[in-house]
């Protein structure tokens, strides 16, 4: 027996914690965290429900082990075990022929994490040549970096330090769904004396409960309680006069448009007290350096998102709180390779243009509109991850899948997501991806979504891969490490999976034989190699400070790189394309017609606010609810309310209940928090793995929030196409029946 210890990474989380694996002739047999590497923190993984997970998960008997194909109707569980080169051969040549007929756009991806990379499907949908590929960015991530880099010209993130005087976390619950390092640095600093924590949010939160001031405004109206913080600094004279004058542009036309946004204006629309809306904004404003942290809260609201993200930033940068230490700082360019490079998608720009289903839809969220930004962010030797920040929007390419129009959408791969339950309208994704000619599917499960798949290949997953976490380039930051052990089964890691189809398909731009040797390419620019990378579990430079005031080549300052080399508060460029100069509040989503709103109240419904997508622990969207322990920790999918609310509906804790919009509906067991009155928050991502693969796939239909949701253009953002999930419309009624999550494994 050989033995042996091995440095390798958790990948249940973005955060990629530091592990330590006891090898025994090449099974691991035991775990343990390794403080020594990042996060740096014992209490992290000590606090975490699921790093444990890793060495059960190994050899788990629903693990997804071999290649399958489909051997019967789509969705009826009937598979039999092929070879890779069976799969991958078939594969191809169905691509090259569906390519063939219809041209390279033929073909869709869907992509999800965090037990993924992103770019190695990238550049095989590159290589390929189509620009089908879709996320969920328009509604996680892309909404703040787009107006962050328009507005700074590149993106920020907060410096907490303990000079820090406020921090304000709005829409984001660190306490559930992030648990790391800037978990750990918000509670000391809410715990300092010199430290205020604001917290806005809708539900008292565990983060909130931390906080000094609690703001709660109604979902979908931030853009309004921001301006009105804008009213007060600006209306009190509390702005950084000295950075406004000499580094923004467009402050006159700001002071004037924020004028009747006051106060009283956003406790009216908000239901925000208007005093706290005074003491939060002199906190942001006064006590100096501060600091400001948005979540996907906000990243989902709809016509609101952009504006809100807008007025947020103008907060950081009338104040001064901007790249100074202790408040929020440019980010720095990657030294190693940036993923916009890796994905290869510049060297193809003009052929994957013309394929782009955005254009005419979302003019930013496209490649004119990131051709646009890149020739003001490459005046600071920066690139942005090109794939991310012009995926496809899903509407559009649910169209062309339904329609043909502009062309046919025909053959879909599926990378680790699952969007039968993580896609807005899962009846109309059903419908869709049960008439294409292929689908495949590369995950760990035999998800609802792998269950209508024709191919579903084995995907290696942490501790027997590479990790290489870099955030899309936008930070100079990566971590991660080396596997433990090779993929147990036949399991390969999506780097190998791509890169064999792409060579079967004549893609030649696969130099790196394994994912190892692509990640050691990637990091060897930045001067650092792949086994001192390993050993330290992180690349990391910290930013300097106050970078607009550098000099260049030619003695002058750098500025900031937007069109007018100054922080635009009034935005030139998205006027260009026809958006807001300067951030107003859109309307919220309404999900239910008044034709049925009225039928259902005349059965006794009431017609409530509807929010979903708050990450809840030990969860992560439709993930781990296989893991009998976990399950025991959070078993029903719950929907929360007010106590006032729960009393217009007739109920009490634990009572089912009935939610519907004129997409669908869903059934949930009420749970009574502190929140506003007239609204409740949905769990998001429910189904039973434990029922296996058949025809019910996993019971998908019972409590799946996104049965009632909608991704439509009609009523989204318009320069990015964003969805609301955070401002929604829906009816609500108390039912007496029980849920099928009332006894493990019990059918619906």
């Amino acid at each position: 027996m050989t033995t042996s210890t091995r440095k390798t990474n958790c990948h249940f989380c973005g955060y990629l914690c530091g592990l330590v694996a006891t090898v025994e002739d090449g099974r691991v047999v035991h775990l343990k965290p390794d403080p020594s590497r990042y996060p740096y923190d014992e209490r992290i993984l000590a606090g975490c429900h699921r790093w444990k997970m890793n060495l059960d998960v190994l050899d788990g008997a629903d693990r997804v082990n071999h290649p399958l194909r489909r051997c019967g109707e789509r969705g009826a569980g009937a598979w039999e075990r092929v070879t890779w080169d069976e799969a991958l051969d078939d594969i191809a040549a169905r691509l090259a022929a569906l390519r063939e007929e219809h041209g390279a756009g033929v073909l869709a991806s869907m992509i999800g994490g965090p037990h993924t990379s992103f770019w190695p499907l990238h550049r095989f949908m590159t290589l390929f040549g189509s620009p089908n590929n879709m996320g969920i960015g328009q509604i996680c991530w892309n909404p703040r970096i787009w107006m962050d880099v328009v507005t700074f010209g590149w993106t920020v993130e907060a410096d907490l330090r303990p000079e820090t005087g406020c921090a304000i976390i709005w829409g984001t619950n660190p306490a559930e769904s992030d648990n790391s390092v800037f978990w750990r640095a918000l509670l000391a600093a809410g715990r300092s004396e010199g430290t205020k924590l604001v917290v806005i949010d809708p539900r008292l939160t565990r983060t909130a409960k931390a906080a000094d001031l609690w703001l709660a405004p109604l979902p979908g109206t931030d853009c309004t309680l921001a301006l009105a913080m804008l009213n007060v600094i600006i209306g009190e004279g509390l702005y950084d006069a000295a950075f406004v004058d000499e580094w923004c542009h467009g402050f006159d036309e700001l002071a004037d448009h924020v004028r009747p946004y006051t106060p009283e204006h956003a406790q009216e629309v908000c239901g925000v007290p208007a005093d706290d809306v005074r003491t939060a904004a002199r906190w942001f404003a006064e006590r100096r350096p501060s600091a400001l942290v948005s979540g996907r809260g906000i990243d989902q609201v709809g016509e609101s998102v952009a504006p809100t993200h807008r007025a947020i930033c103008c907060l950081r940068a009338i104040t001064g709180n901007l790249d100074a230490p202790g408040s929020c700082v440019l980010a720095e360019g990657s030294d190693f390779i940036p993923e916009a490079d890796l994905e290869l998608t510049l060297e193809h720009m003009d052929e994957l243009s013309a394929l782009c289903l955005n254009t005419a839809s979302t003019p930013l969220q496209s490649y004119e509109g990131f051709a646009k930004v890149e020739r003001l962010t490459e005046r600071a030797g920066r690139k942005l991850p090109v794939r991310y920040l012009t995926s496809a929007h899903p509407d559009l390419v649910l169209r062309a899948m339904e329609t043909g129009e502009p062309y046919a959408v025909r053959a879909l791969i599926v990378e680790a997501t699952n969007p039968l339950l993580t896609y807005a309208d899962t009846h109309r994704v059903y419908d869709a991806l049960m008439g294409l000619d292929l689908i495949v599917v590369l995950d760990y499960y035999l998800t609802p979504t792998a269950q209508i798949a024709d191919y579903v290949l084995p995907a290696a997953g942490a501790i027997e891969r590479p990790t290489f976490q870099a955030h899309g380039g936008v930070g100079n930051i990566a971590y991660g490490g080396a596997a433990a052990v090779r993929p147990y089964y036949e399991r390969k890691t999506d780097y190998e999976v791509f890169r064999e189809l792409g060579c079967r398909l004549g893609q030649q731009e696969w130099p790196a034989a394994t994912f190892e040797e692509a990640c050691a390419d990637t990091l060897a620019p930045a001067g650092m190699s792949w086994e001192e990378y390993c050993e330290q579990g992180l690349y990391f430079r910290p930013p300097g400070y106050l970078k607009h005031l550098m000099s260049g080549d030619d003695g002058r300052p750098h500025g900031f790189a937007t069109t007018t080399g100054k922080v635009e508060l009034a935005s030139e460029l998205l006027g260009e394309l026809g958006g807001q100069r300067l951030p107003e509040p859109g309307a919220a989503r309404t999900l239910c017609s008044d034709a049925f709103a009225e039928a259902r109240e005349e059965e006794g419904w009431q017609r409530l606010g509807l929010m979903t997508g708050g990450r809840k622990q030990p969860y992560n969207a439709s993930m781990y609810l296989n893991n009998a322990r976990l399950r025991a920790m959070r078993p029903y999918p719950e929907v929360e309310m007010a106590a006032a609310t729960a009393d217009a509906l007739g109920v009490t804790d634990g009572d089912s209940v009935l939610l519907a919009t004129d997409n669908g509906e869903a059934r949930f067991r009420a749970r009574i928090i502190e929140m506003p009155e007239g609204l409740v928050h949905a769990d998001y991502g429910w189904w039973h793995p434990e029922w296996g693969a058949d025809a019910r796939l996993g019971g998908m239909w019972e409590s799946n929030i996104n049965c009632l949701t909608s991704c439509s253009l009609d009523q989204a953002e318009p320069l990015i196409g964003t969805w609301s999930y955070n401002a929604l419309d829906c009816m609500a009624r108390k039912i007496d029946d029980a849920l099928s999550w009332e006894e493990p494994g019990a059918e619906s």
